[in-house]
């Protein structure tokens, strides 16, 4: 691997890194006895550095002054450094180490970093007969921000070039149910049953759950936002693979 281009090598150890996080991340599946094909799963959020991924949707201001941001990586890492959206909505492509900046700096978020990193999420996740049930607690959200829920997918392996994720809102298509508000302790709730059950990855699909922050306060009937500029997420995690396929909990 030293005769690779350095971009080169910095892109496979990147990869490499998103892939051995998100086998391990998020979703635990244990069988439920009551129904054939039944299964429950618990829940635990992450955020982007946790998972060893810059933080994506937020931005920081490196050198004070310069009107230009980048995406947090362990390097940036000051908990009373302010954040900022872009200038403009930013691809979201994790395998593109120039994507880490520098942006144009667009307006603060009125969040630092330590209060963005203080988001956090568990729950649980069900499939019985068919109907899928979602139970989850969020805490270190916005106070009286807007939330949304959604359901990604990705290709495994990744394009080349990087062909995007495709984004779901949990339930109706509109993202009417998949929106929630934090209270003034910056808490939330969100309980939701819907038919089908979510698809879980499979060998050739990545399948997520993500919350996305609205930080200009709107939601965008059926579309997330755009990411960088009015979306943001803090916390994801990965779906477990499909019973049956190789490399599942059977």
């Amino acid at each position: 691997m030293k005769d690779l281009p350095e971009n080169v090598l910095n892109l496979l150890l990147l990869w490499l890194a998103i892939a051995l996080s998100l086998a391990t991340a998020g979703a635990h599946e244990t069988p439920d006895g009551s129904k054939p094909g039944s299964f429950s799963l618990e829940l635990v959020f992450t955020s982007h550095l946790d998972a060893s991924l810059p933080e994506r949707d937020v931005f920081v201001e490196r050198q004070p002054g310069s009107n230009e941001v980048y995406r947090i990586t362990l390097a940036d890492i000051n908990p009373i450094a302010p954040l900022f959206r872009a200038a403009r909505p930013i691809p979201r492509n994790p395998f593109d180490a120039i994507a880490i900046g520098p942006h144009p700096k667009g307006e603060p978020l009125g969040l630092t970093l330590g209060e963005w990193l203080g988001h956090s999420g568990t729950g649980t996740y069900s499939c019985s007969g068919g109907e899928g049930r979602l139970d989850t607690k969020f805490a270190g959200l916005v106070r009286y921000g807007i939330y949304s829920i959604w359901h990604t997918f990705t290709a495994l392996p990744a394009t080349a070039p990087f062909s995007g994720y495709l984004d779901v809102p949990l339930g109706a298509r509109d993202e009417s149910t998949s929106i929630f508000v934090a209270d003034e302790n910056g808490q939330a709730a969100v309980s939701q049953t819907f038919r089908p059950c979510l698809q879980l990855s499979d060998i050739r699909t990545t399948s997520l759950l993500a919350i996305n922050y609205h930080s200009d306060g709107k939601t965008h009937a059926g579309r997330p936002g755009h990411f960088g500029y009015n979306a943001h997420v803090p916390l994801f995690l990965q779906l477990p693979l499909r019973v049956g396929l190789a490399g599942s909990n059977e």
